[in-house]
């Protein structure tokens, strides 16, 4: 007889198995030879294998919006804003590996006939920290672009780490290369907010 699992035991270990093997390489019997129990149970708990994704996506992808909201909303005026929003960009999915797990498979097309996701979560977020730092963007520089190379910099970096000055790779979590990273997005994010007239001109020859 198939043991009897909850909602959220559903949740979790579906979260790690689609943040490990992408929801093409999941299936509902790998769910339920993880908790033990039938694809049925699994049904019974949570719903298909689409149901389940979709649910935990939202509840990943829903963490990550709370944690937007509430640094745009304690975050102070003017260029501080965009420090504190790339501080707290990187420190949550240093925190929250499935998260930028999910991420990640879906750039390279993983669940490629479940589209909305991008919109649904991806869109507020941008919108909502474009917002906070629309007055200090200049005007030669898309808003959208400048939170979109945090974005991809910080996943980039988690997904491979850095090159040791000597020989091999450091990993994204040694503390002594987070903070060197950190502060090279700090200073990325101030190159990108010089204002136009400041800027060098290019040299056209």
């Amino acid at each position: 007889m198939a043991s009897a699992v909850t909602h959220q035991q559903v949740i979790d270990v579906a979260t790690r198995l689609f943040g490990e093997l992408g929801y093409d390489g999941v299936s509902l019997h790998l769910i339920a030879d993880a908790l033990g129990t039938s694809p049925s149970a699994i049904t019974e708990a949570a719903g298909d294998k689409r149901a389940v994704y979709l649910e935990v996506t939202r509840q990943a992808f829903e963490s990550e919006h709370r944690m937007m909201e509430a640094v745009v909303s304690r975050a102070e005026p003017g260029q501080r804003a965009l420090h504190q929003i790339v501080d707290a960009y990187l420190d949550f999915h240093l925190t929250h590996p499935q998260v930028r797990a999910l991420w990640a498979h879906r750039w390279v097309a993983d669940a490629a006939d479940i589209s909305e996701l991008e919109d649904q979560y991806a869109r507020p977020l941008l919108t909502m920290a474009a917002r906070k730092i629309r007055d200090v963007v200049p005007p030669d520089v898309n808003a959208y672009y400048l939170l979109g190379t945090m974005v991809w910099c910080v996943h980039g970096y988690l997904g491979s780490g850095v090159l040791d000055r000597s020989k091999g790779m450091r990993s994204p979590d040694d503390p002594e290369v987070i903070a060197s990273f950190r502060e090279h997005l700090h200073v990325l994010m101030e190159r990108l907010l010089i204002p136009q007239e400041l800027v060098p001109p290019r040299d056209s020859g």
